[in-house]
This record gives structure tokens, sequence and C-alpha cells, in this order.
């Protein structure tokens, strides 16, 4: 009849919306032309060093000017100096960057040639143990971290649990770290996505699970809208919404005094609105702590000379954001509470990949590749098993009845008892437990 024929096309038609994926694509980000065909092997890889790279690193650090901070100016105006000179002279003095290269070469570093770019990854597998279920898993960093900020979690998820052990592979973002920088305009979340799918195919992954935060957070999720049949579940710790428009407005505005009628539990209404309210807690606390961002999707390379120039300032640069984004408060503190967290090494082993590399101009531009309207992400929803953590000190806290507007097939949403924006390297034993579990379920959902 009519009527069966109009309900199967609504059908058909819904279903269609419901798994529309983004399109993959294609790309080619090396310098000159794309040719015929592009060298796919797999080669290893291993971080290094040298005494004239040291040598360097010391004569521009002796070379150091400083600014005297403000009396009782904690972290307010940035790195406080009194405080950044005692992490120099550990670092002129103490830290071993040899021994840190060899931590990083604990792991296998591997390098593989897409779209015309290196593409680094680091690659762990379990210890062979007979009835153990491996699961390929991938973990993609933010700016500004590195693949190092996994290294604490990743013994925690190769080790098998309950027969169940991960096979992880890290790789770096192309224009961070190891991996080689985009030779053309227009690199984005959505062209990192499908060179990450692609590296995961290379490996001989043709389904796998997928973890990220900060930028990982939005690739992984590109990853998911892109190759759905691939993705078996995806798993963040920093949460984007989708919705928009009058709902949100009258939630922001009354969900303070009447919660339930917004879905916001006790805890949402916490995090979102504190002592001094959303717009404190929201808006100012983020204006705060967004000009890096305003100067990095604009004009990235003007900024970008100076850290790249100076390691004393790509410290101060970066270590800051370790501290704020760890937990706002810390910004009252003259020694910012970096090391509440956190060891100076493993700060400056992070600081060390970005130094070495040169790659700080080439990360800060993401961000201006990624701004732009009319993206067919934004629109897009998730419907991959989504987990989700919800970690209290994050920079913006999205409840879960917003979340589920964007991932709709959420298995599950964790509020973190403690813990900021980099949850791997600050508490990797929490995301490591959450994660699991997520993975579990979906497991036992898909039989």
């Amino acid at each position: 009849t009519y009527e069966d024929w109009l309900l199967t096309c609504c059908y058909q038609a819904y279903r269609g919306r419901k798994t529309q994926n983004i399109p993959m694509g294609d790309g080619w980000w090396g310098p000159g032309h794309k040719p015929h065909s592009e060298d796919e092997k797999v080669l290893p890889f291993e971080v290094q060093t040298s005494d004239s790279e040291i040598q360097d690193l010391y004569d521009l650090i002796d070379r150091t000017r400083y600014t005297e901070p403000l009396e009782n100016a904690g972290f307010q105006y940035g790195f406080n100096s009194t405080y950044l000179k005692k992490v120099v002279h550990y670092w002129r003095h103490k830290f071993d960057w040899k021994n840190q290269v060899a931590v990083l070469n604990k792991y296998p570093h591997f390098k593989t040639k897409i779209e015309g770019l290196d593409i680094h990854f680091v690659r762990v597998r379990p210890p062979h143990r007979e009835g153990q279920r491996v699961l390929p898993l991938m973990l993609v960093h933010g700016w500004p971290g590195s693949f190092y900020e996994f290294y604490r979690i990743l013994p925690l998820l190769t080790n098998p649990r309950g027969g169940l052990a991960f096979e992880v592979i890290c790789p770096s973002i192309p224009g961070y770290g190891f991996s080689e920088a985009p030779h053309k305009q227009g690199f984005n979340s959505l062209a990192a996505a499908r060179v990450f799918h692609k590296l995961m195919e290379r490996l001989g992954f043709s389904e796998y699970y997928l973890q990220g935060g900060d930028w990982g957070s939005l690739i992984t999720t590109n990853m998911a809208q892109m190759k759905p049949q691939c993705v078996k579940g995806l798993h963040l710790n920093m949460l984007t919404g989708r919705t928009m428009g009058f709902g949100v407005l009258f939630a922001v505005m009354f969900g303070r005094y009447l919660p339930w009628l917004f879905g916001f539990t006790r805890e949402d209404v916490k995090r979102l609105f504190g002592s001094d309210g959303f717009l404190e807690r929201n808006v100012y606390e983020l204006l705060r702590e967004s000009g890096y961002m305003h100067i990095q999707a604009t004009k990235p390379d003007t900024a970008g000379c100076g850290v790249n120039n100076s390691p004393v300032g790509l410290a101060a640069y970066i270590l800051e954001k370790f501290s704020t984004w760890t937990d706002f408060s810390n910004r009252d503190l003259e020694e910012g509470g970096l090391e509440r967290k956190f060891t100076l090494d493993d700060l400056l082993t992070n600081v060390m990949i970005y130094w070495t590399s040169g790659s700080v101009v080439s990360s800060m531009r993401f961000y201006k590749e990624n701004i732009g309207s009319n993206r067919p992400d934004h629109k897009a929803a998730v419907h991959v098993p989504t987990g989700l953590a919800a970690f209290p000190n994050e920079i913006m806290h999205v409840p879960q009845v917003w979340a589920r507007d964007r991932y709709r097939n959420l298995y599950s949403y964790s509020y973190m008892p403690r813990g900021g924006h980099f949850a791997a390297f600050e508490e990797p034993l929490l995301l490591a437990d959450d994660l699991r579990q997520f993975v579990e379920k979906v497991e036992k959902s898909s039989g």
C-alpha cells in the first residue's frame, strides 16, 4: 500500500541519516606533487641524541634573560619566573636527557609514509599468554602533549587482566614530535583521522578501539564518524557536546535550580556552576585560559618564532598548561602545583620532544587548520559504542545529557573522582580502569 511504501521510505531515510558517515577522502601533504605510488614499508625508528645537541641546549639556556615576577602573583600572569629559574636549574644541571632517551626507547618505535608524511608511532604488544584476548587500541594525544603522555598507562593496558590485554598503538599527530609536519595548508583533524585509519589498516587491523583527549578526542571522534565499521568502541576523556540553541540557554539559566528538568545530576550542577555560577566557571575562566588558542588559531608562525628559538621560552609556554589545565587553582601557587602530579623529569621529557624535533610551530598550526565552519563532522553524530570519562578538573564539563546529543550510543559515562586535562599523565590507573570497564561492556554486548 501507499502507507507501507511511505513508511518504508521514511525508515530508510532515517536509517541512512543515522548511519551516514563523513567522507573518507584522500590527501597529499608531502612536498611537491603526489607521486604515482608511495613506499608503504613500516620501518623501526629510534629516538637519538648527541653531545652537540645537548651542548647547544645548554648554551641557549645559559643565555636566557629573565623578568622578575610581580609580588604575590603566583601563576596569574603566566609561568612564575622565580619558579621557572628553579626548573631551568634542574634542567641544566640535573636532568639527564640521554637517560630519558633510553626511557623513550624502552618501547618499540616505528615510522611509515602516509599521504607524503613520515608518521611516527609507538607499538606495544602484550606478553603472550594462553587463552587471553588481545584487542588493538589506538591512543591519540593532544597539545601540548605527545605520545610520552601514555608511558604511564601503557603497562596497565598491555599487561593482561581478566583474560584481556591490549595491543597499543600511539601515533604522533603529523607536525608533533617525530611525525613529519605537513608541507601544505589545510591539514586538520579530519586529515589526521584519515591518516590514522590508514595507519591501522597498514598494520593489519580491520577493527579497533580508540581513546583520546584534547585534539585526540576530536581526531578519534572523526575516525568514528569516518569509518564506524572499523571502530569497535570510542573512549574519550575530553567531551564535546553538539547541542546548541535555546535548550542549552534555558539549562544554563535555570539548571542550577531545577536540575531534574534538564537531566542534570547533582554532580553536573556542582561541576557546571561551582560556587560562582555558570558564567564564571565556563565563560570567564575559559577567557582567562584561551589566549594561546586565539594566537595559534590566527598567527601561529609569528608567536612560534620565539618559543622555537628559546628552550626556556618553550618550557614556560608548554609547562604553564600542565599547571593550569591540571587544576585552575594552581594559578594561585608560586610553583604552579606542577610537581604535585608530575615529576620534572617527565615534564622536561615532553618539552624535549618538542625542542629536539623543532615541532612546536607546526603543532601550533593545527589550531589554525581546525578553525572553520561548514565542516561535515560538526553536524554528524557518532553511533559507535562510546565511553566518556569526565574528570572533575577538565577545562569544561559536558553533562551526559548534552554528550548524548553527539554520541548517540553511549555505553558508559563516568564521573571520575579526581584529575584534570592530562588524564593519562595524571591519573593513569583511573583512566585505564575506566577504559577497561568500557571495553569489557562493549565486548560482552557484542558476544
